[in-house]
C-alpha cells in the first residue's frame, strides 16, 4: 500500500486539511481534490473512484469528505481499513464536523495522521495508541504549572485577606469615631473612599525565598544506582519542599488507594481490639440508593497468657437495624442477655497471638437517609461543552471522614477542565482521564461543599463517580467499653483501634 495523501475536503473539493506522505506540490494536491467531486457524478454508490493515475477512497462526514489518495496498485481492503481509522480520529479532536472546527484543530489532526501513516505506509496502531502518542505530556511542565498556579492562588488569597482586614479596620475606626489610620503610609487618608484605600494599600505578597536544598548523607547506600537522573529529581523535589510545596512520595499505589488504610496504633496492650466497618454503596446519578451494605467486625488479639480468660463488655447504641452474629465458641445467651462476649467454656482461654473475630454485623438497606455522604452531580450542556456542578453533604454528623477523594471521569483529548468555585483541592490526571477532588476532612463543621468546572463533553462522560475515605469513628455505633477477667471481674488494660473504610462507593 502506498498512500499519497489524506485530506478532509468540502463537497466542492476545497481542501480544509491535507497531509501528503510523499513528495507532492500544493498545486498537484489541490488539483486532485478539485477533480474528486466531479468523478462521483456517475450515479453509482461506491466508497472509491479511480482515474488513470490515482485512486480516491472516501467516506462522507456530514457536509465533508474524508479522502485518501492512493496508487492504483494498492490493496483496496487495507485502504478501507485505514480510512475507517482516519474517520474515527477526527471526532477525537473535533466536537462537530464542520469546516471551522476542522480548521481550528488542523495541527492536532495532522499530528494524528502522522501516527497512522509513515512514508506512505500504514503503521500498526489503534485509536488508543494514537491518543497516547499525541498526548505526550511533560511531567516537569505539569509540576511547574502546578507550583505557579498554587503561588498565584496563594497571592490572590493573601490580597483578599489584606483587603478584608483594611475594610474591617476602617469600619471599626468609623464606629468608634476615631481617626481612620493611614494604612498607605502617605499621611492622612481619612478623606479617601474605601475603594481607593483598598487599592492603594494592597501589597504584593513576598515571594518565597529559595533556600538551598539540604545536603544528603554521602555514606554508602545499599540501593542500586541507575545513573545521575535520580539525583536531579531528588534535588528538584527538595527545592519544591523548600518553597513550601507539599510533595507526596509514590510507593507503588495511587493516592486514593493509599488513603484507604489507617496507620496502626502506637501503644498496643496485651489485649488489643479492632472495631472495623467497611461500606459498599451504589447510588443512581438521578438520586435513589440502589444498594448499601455495611460489614463490621470486632477482632480480638491476646498476646499474654495471663489475659487469656477474659470477657468483653459491648456497648451497642445502634438504631439502624443491624444483624449481629457472634463466633460459634462465644456464649450467645450471655451476649443476648447482657451484651457480654465470653467463651462458652469459661475455663478456656482465647487463642494467643491470633486475630480472632468474636463479633460481626451486617447492615443492608436502600434507605437514603442512612447514606453517610451524599454526592450530587449536575452536568449541564453549554455552548463551550459542559458545566459541571458537584456537591457533597455529610448526613451522619457524628462521623469525621479523612482523606476524602471524589474521582470524576472526564473526556479525553479535550484538555484540562477549567475550575470555578472549589472547596478543598483538585488534581487532574490526564493519563487516567480523572479529576480528583481532594478534601482532607469532612465533619460537622465542614458538612457541605461544592466544586464547579467546565470542559468539553457530554453529561454521561462524568459518570461513574467513585468516592474513597477513611475514618477513625465507626459507622455502626458499637464499641467495647471494658475488658474484665472471668474470675474476679477485675479490669484488664486493653488498647483498641476503630476504622471505617470504603470497599466500593459509586454514583453511577
Amino acid at each position: 500500500m502506498v498512500l499519497l495523501a489524506a485530506a478532509v475536503c468540502t463537497k466542492a473539493g476545497k481542501a480544509i486539511v491535507s497531509r501528503q506522505f510523499v513528495e507532492m506540490t500544493r498545486t498537484r494536491i489541490e488539483g486532485l481534490l478539485a477533480a474528486f467531486p466531479k468523478l462521483m457524478n456517475t450515479g453509482k454508490q461506491h466508497t472509491f473512484v479511480e482515474t488513470d493515475s490515482v485512486r480516491y477512497v472516501y467516506q462522507p462526514l456530514e457536509k465533508l469528505y474524508m479522502v485518501l489518495i492512493t496508487t492504483k496498485n494498492s490493496n483496496i481492503l487495507e485502504d478501507l481499513e485505514t480510512l475507517r481509522l482516519f474517520s474515527r480520529v477526527i471526532p477525537e479532536y473535533c466536537r462537530v464536523l464542520e469546516e471551522s472546527e476542522i480548521s481550528e484543530h488542523c495541527f492536532d489532526l495532522i499530528f494524528a495522521f502522522d501516527e497512522i501513516v509513515a512514508l506512505g505506509y500504514r503503521e500498526n496502531v489503534n485509536l488508543a495508541q494514537i491518543r497516547t502518542f499525541t498526548e505526550m505530556d511533560s511531567h516537569e511542565e505539569k509540576v511547574f504549572r502546578a507550583v505557579r498556579e498554587t503561588q498565584e492562588r496563594e497571592a490572590k488569597a493573601e490580597m483578599r485577606r489584606k483587603a478584608k482586614e483594611l475594610q474591617q479596620a476602617r469600619r471599626d475606626a468609623e464606629r468608634s469615631g476615631k481617626k481612620v489610620p493611614a494604612f498607605g503610609g502617605f499621611g492622612n487618608v481619612s478623606s479617601m473612599s474605601s475603594g481607593s484605600l483598598i487599592t492603594d494599600t494592597i501589597v504584593e505578597p513576598e515571594k518565597p525565598k529559595i533556600t538551598p536544598a539540604p545536603v544528603r548523607s554521602s555514606g554508602p547506600s545499599k540501593a542500586l544506582k541507575l545513573g545521575a537522573k535520580g539525583k536531579e529529581v531528588d534535588n528538584f523535589v527538595d527545592q519544591l519542599k523548600s518553597e513550601g510545596e507539599t510533595i507526596i512520595s509514590s510507593s507503588g499505589k495511587r493516592g486514593s488507594d493509599v488513603s484507604k488504610v489507617l496507620p496502626p496504633p502506637v501503644n498496643v496492650e496485651s489485649v488489643h481490639l479492632r472495631v472495623e466497618d467497611k461500606i459498599s454503596l451504589s447510588c443512581g446519578r438521578d438520586g435513589g440508593l440502589q444498594n448499601m451494605e455495611v460489614l463490621g467486625m470486632v477482632t480480638l488479639r491476646v498476646s499474654d497468657e495471663k489475659s487469656g480468660r477474659i470477657r468483653l463488655i459491648i456497648n451497642n447504641n445502634d438504631n439502624k437495624g443491624l444483624q449481629l452474629q457472634t463466633h460459634p465458641n462465644v456464649d450467645k445467651k450471655l451476649f443476648t442477655a447482657e451484651s457480654v462476649i465470653g467463651l462458652k467454656n469459661p475455663e478456656k482461654s482465647f487463642p494467643l497471638n491470633n486475630d480472632v473475630g468474636v463479633l460481626k454485623w451486617r447492615l443492608q438497606t436502600t434507605d437514603e437517609s442512612l447514606i453517610p455522604l451524599t454526592i450530587n452531580c449536575w452536568p449541564s450542556e453549554s455552548a463551550s461543552g459542559c458545566d459541571v456542578n458537584i456537591e457533597y453533604e455529610l448526613q451522619e454528623e457524628n462521623l469525621e471522614l479523612n482523606d476524602v477523594v471524589i474521582s470524576i471521569p472526564v473526556p479525553s483529548g479535550v484538555g484540562a477542565p477549567v475550575i470555578g468555585d472549589l472547596d478543598g483541592e483538585y488534581k487532574h490526571d490526564s493519563r487516567r482521564n480523572i479529576l480528583e477532588w481532594c478534601l482532607p476532612v469532612i465533619d460537622a463543621n465542614n458538612k457541605t461543599g461544592s466544586l464547579e468546572f467546565s470542559i468539553a463533553g457530554q453529561p454521561n462522560d462524568f459518570f461513574p463517580i467513585n468516592v474513597s475515605f477513611v475514618s477513625k469513628r465507626n459507622y455502626c455505633d458499637i464499641q467495647v467499653t471494658k475488658v474484665s477477667h472471668v474470675d474476679g471481674d477485675s479490669s484488664v488494660r486493653f488498647s483498641s483501634e476503630t476504622s471505617f473504610v470504603v470497599d466500593k462507593y459509586v454514583i453511577e
